[in-house]
């Protein structure tokens, strides 16, 4: 069988031996689960054989493989017998909501946790604190032409809180500071009086306040608009979308890739606008949903 790769994983998957699909008939996957219960087995028995973790890393391979359309997190690290943390962390998924179908999946050999040498999202920067006394063997990896560094720790899972942490489907404010003035729901329009549903939050602040991605995503919109103004739209894995409107500046590109807390633009006063803020929605399939129940502040930048 012949997967057909996307020009964007055609950098990626050459290096790696690639699983053209999850199935015992195919030699790339039968070798990988061959080489998981190895790695497992040893695992297990470290306590009896006292083998070292340099010597577990050394037995590392990584595959790769081109998720379809009804694969998930879960439902892949079930038919490849990893726990769900190594893939997360090795392909640095933030939480089940930005894993994308179609997209190179990295699948190791031998379950445990990759701690990036730069964390960026939230889960990586906890991860990062949480397990700087376990140590961990340094592993390189190269993908999309760039070399990542992590600690891999052999054997790992998530604790408690990084699994909770990893499964909080909620988003992050996109603004520092702000004063909301305006909620979510019905309410009459302070520009031309009549009554509607408003979809979003209404976020005070000052001109050129630098506005942050609420979630990983794609931008699928950008432009403007005589009701948003200037305005953003980023999609978060398949259900999910979040809009960010009446900026001054628009400071992503369309495609581009994001990860939670990534600046994307400036609050501004475009559009129908009384005075600088940024209208913020958040839709589940397309209908609106109110942000004032999903966002969450979460740790300082």
């Amino acid at each position: 069988m012949v997967t057909q790769v996307p020009p964007e994983a055609q950098d990626v998957l050459p290096v790696f031996p690639v699983i053209s699909r999850l199935d015992v008939r195919d030699i790339g996957f039968s070798q990988y689960l061959s080489d998981v219960e190895n790695a497992r087995r040893r695992i297990f028995n470290r306590n009896r054989t006292n083998e070292a973790p340099e010597a577990l890393a050394e037995a590392l391979t990584i595959y790769a493989y081109n998720p379809g359309e009804t694969d998930t997190v879960f439902s892949l690290a079930a038919r490849c017998n990893i726990p769900y943390a190594a893939l997360v962390t090795l392909n640095r998924i933030a939480h089940p909501g930005s894993f994308e179908a179609g997209l190179p999946l990295l699948l190791p050999s031998v379950p445990g946790v990759f701690i990036p040498e730069t964390p960026e999202s939230d889960l990586e920067q906890i991860l990062a604190s949480s397990r700087e006394r376990d140590g961990g063997i340094p592993v390189t990896v190269t993908r999309r032409g760039q070399r990542e560094t992590f600690l891999f720790i052999p054997g790992a899972d998530f604790t408690p809180t990084e699994r909770t942490f990893f499964l909080n489907f909620n988003f992050r404010f996109p603004l520092q500071n702000y004063r909301i003035t305006s909620a979510f729901g019905m309410r009459r329009n302070p520009v031309t009086g009549n009554m509607r549903l408003h979809e979003g939050l209404d976020l005070a602040a000052p001109e050129g306040t630098e506005v942050f991605a609420a979630r990983d995503g794609v931008v699928t919109d950008r432009g403007e608009d005589p009701i948003y103004g200037k305005y953003i739209v980023i999609r978060h894995g398949d259900n999910w979308a979040s809009l960010y409107g009446h900026l001054s500046v628009i400071g992503v590109t369309l495609n581009s890739r994001l990860r939670t807390g990534d600046p994307i633009g400036r609050v501004g006063s475009t559009g129908q606008s009384t005075g600088p803020h940024l209208h913020f929605e958040l839709r589940r399939n397309g209908q609106a949903q109110d942000p004032g129940k999903l966002l969450f502040q979460g740790p300082s930048r």
